[in-house]
């Protein structure tokens, strides 16, 4: 099929109709091929080969990677029942930061205390004054002693910690150090977000793979951004300056498009791990490498999801990582492509789902 493609005259890059919003085109009959628009694109598999149904894991699960999607008590009661049904043990709950307010979090999701663990996050108030950390310091063992058993998400795309509040702090700066080192010594993981997918910081042309995506998190027009290998070395410093804090490198630290690089990362840095939170999209496109490098590094991942509570978003996740199922299509991603399945041995599976989290998360 022709997907249509504008050039914009006088400028350099080519822009696909995804991004043209505006374009009086948009709304023409679908019946006309040349104007499909590509955030439109819903191919429908015509092959005839198998298709698995995963209505609940095979295994019981830990999610390691999950946000307050359930905003009342109803839904936190919707959300147990949809637990149920996938097979998941309990979800931990990322709060983000201060922001998110962890004492009303903590307080409405403890009522499933054995089915949701509530992380805090770092106050980076007066992070660019003289005297910061001893005060962060103070929050962090106050929300440790009201129930946190973790910190997370901590957000970094390389404008700066905080998802770039604390602009120009990133996780290797000096003024970190107290935070870090006090997760060591209170014995709880950091779950760290740096940079985002490699799409969203090349430029929005023609050659971008990941467009359909990207656009919507574009990085690439962001001056003064610390670009996306910066970060990953960022990262890198910040976890062997501190060999006694555990982290996890959320979304596979983002290298979903460079998984040996994670692969190098995870060998220099035994205190590191990652969760393969909402990055079936991405890793699904090649799933024999993925596979092979799950079975190399498969005491160091984590099952997370960080896309709501929807069953049926649970049942995909299980589909990739279980069957060998191909070229299948999930409405819930934002890319063209198709997916195929991981067919993870059971092994495998069973550390990846729970037995990991048990293990690196134990008291």
């Amino acid at each position: 099929m022709k997907l249509a493609i504008c050039v914009l005259t006088g400028v350099s890059c080519l822009c696909l109709l995804l991004l043209a919003g505006q374009v009086t085109g948009s709304q023409a009959p679908q019946s006309d091929p040349g104007k499909i628009l590509l955030k439109d694109y819903r191919p429908v598999s015509i092959y005839k080969i198998p298709v698995t149904s995963v209505a609940k894991a095979k295994y019981r699960v830990i999610d390691v990677h999950s946000h307050p999607y359930a905003k009342t008590e109803q839904d936190v009661d919707r959300w147990v029942k949809a637990l149920d049904e996938a097979g998941i043990e309990k979800t931990i709950i990322l709060t983000d930061g201060p922001d998110f307010k962890f004492d009303k979090v903590h307080a409405m999701y403890s009522r499933y205390s054995s089915r949701f663990e509530v992380w805090c996050g770092f106050d980076y108030t007066g992070y660019d004054k003289p005297g910061y950390g001893p005060a962060a310091v103070a929050e962090l063992e106050r929300c440790v002693k009201l129930g946190a058993r973790g910190v997370g998400e901590e957000g970094d795309k390389g404008k700066g910690l905080g998802w770039g509040k604390a602009a120009g702090m990133h996780l290797d700066d000096p003024r970190m150090d107290p935070l870090l080192e006090k997760c060591a010594d209170l014995r709880i993981p950091i779950n760290i977000h740096v940079a985002d997918p490699i799409w969203m910081y090349q430029k929005m042309d023609a050659t971008n793979d990941g467009m359909m995506n990207a656009v919507d998190w574009r990085l690439d027009n962001q001056p003064g951004i610390v670009g996306h290998s910066g970060m990953i070395d960022v990262l890198e410093r910040a976890v062997k300056r501190h060999p006694r804090t555990t982290f996890i490198a959320c979304h596979v630290a983002n290298l979903c498009y460079d998984l040996g690089r994670l692969g190098q990362l995870l060998d220099r840095c035994p205190n590191l791990y990652a969760d393969i939170s909402a990055r079936y999209a991405e890793t699904a496109t090649i799933p024999r490498f993925t596979a092979k490098f799950c079975e190399k590094y498969q005491d160091r991942l984590f099952y997370g999801t960080d896309m709501g509570f929807d069953l049926d978003m649970y049942r995909t996740t299980f589909r990739i990582l279980e069957s060998a199922d191909e070229h299948f299509y999930a409405p819930m991603f934002g890319y063209h492509w198709s997916y195929s399945g991981f067919a993870l041995p059971d092994q495998i599976l069973r550390k990846l789902y729970r037995e990991n989290a048990l293990k690196v998360f134990k008291r």
